[in-house]
């Protein structure tokens, strides 16, 4: 248990501080011989909130899983504004992290000169796994979040009035989410969607089914109708929208408390300069 206190200034005060807000934190054994910390709360009692203290107690919190070479930070369902700051502050931690930078701005550079608009060909925006391990490592940030961070800092490298850049970032960001709702199959084949119809509420009433080769014809599900269809797409940009707002406000929030780290160049020659400073190893 994490205490936030400040010395009482009232002399006729039982006790000499006042507690501001706690975080509670769990040790997990983690297979073989290693520790999760998992968070379970985190509050800031209301006469002291806005104040920061929420986000010294994640950045303490961060503190201690470095010094004693925990395995990696986890929260258990975070609230929106709680993934808020932890974001913004990961990405902070993130910026002075020169192993990501090869690769980040190698991202930022196919972003720039791919043309995704006609579909015509694909870009997958994730780190090289290798990297990942390496965050979680040395920062104890897990894969999960960090990939969350890593598309902020894409976002972030990228110049908000390219048009070209912006909408590619945004279709990347598309297709990862309609892969984790619908499966990655473009075929007849793979994980579905239909809506179906309820008397509750017809916008988060559906079935999600698989179809196979093969078989026989009674076992072959129905195929979506054009309807079906258009809601889905609807529904799918509309998360999109939603994660598309969470990354600017996280964004936001990190270019206005980390001017002087917002300093990585993904041109052509600075990235052909940062590969060749790299160690061999």
């Amino acid at each position: 248990m994490l205490l936030v206190v400040k010395k009482s200034a009232q002399a006729s005060s039982s006790s000499n501080f006042l507690v501001l807000g706690f975080a509670a934190v769990h040790h997990f054994y983690h297979y073989p011989e290693s520790t999760r910390l998992r968070i379970s709360q985190i509050l800031v009692l209301p006469p002291y909130q806005g104040e920061g203290h929420g986000l010294r107690l994640l950045e303490t919190i961060n503190s201690i899983s470095e010094s004693e070479n925990i395995y990696d930070v986890t929260i258990e369902d975070p609230s929106d504004y709680l993934q808020y700051i932890r974001s913004s502050i990961d990405c902070l931690r993130l910026l002075t992290f020169d192993p990501i930078k090869p690769a980040l701005c190698s991202m930022v550079l196919s972003l720039k000169e791919t043309n995704l608009s006609k579909r015509t060909s694909s870009l997958k925006m994730v780190p090289p796994s290798d990297l990942a391990e390496t965050v979680r490592q040395k920062l104890k940030i897990n894969k999960k979040q960090f990939l969350r961070c890593w598309e902020i800092l894409i976002y972030l490298n990228l110049d908000a009035e390219d048009r070209k850049s912006m909408d590619n970032f945004r279709a990347c960001i598309y297709d990862r989410i309609k892969g984790e709702i619908l499966g990655t199959s473009t075929g007849p084949n793979g994980k579905r969607l239909v809506q179906m119809p309820s008397n509750f509420d017809e916008e988060t009433c559906f079935a999600v089914y698989w179809t196979q080769d093969g078989g026989d014809a009674d076992d072959q599900t129905v195929e979506q109708q054009p309807e079906d269809l258009k809601t889905q797409e609807q529904q799918l940009n509309e998360v999109v929208d939603s994660q598309m707002e969470e990354i600017v406000e996280v964004a936001k929030n990190v270019t206005s408390r980390g001017k002087d780290k917002l300093s990585v160049s993904c041109s052509k020659e600075s990235l052909v300069k940062v590969i060749v400073a790299l160690p061999n190893d």
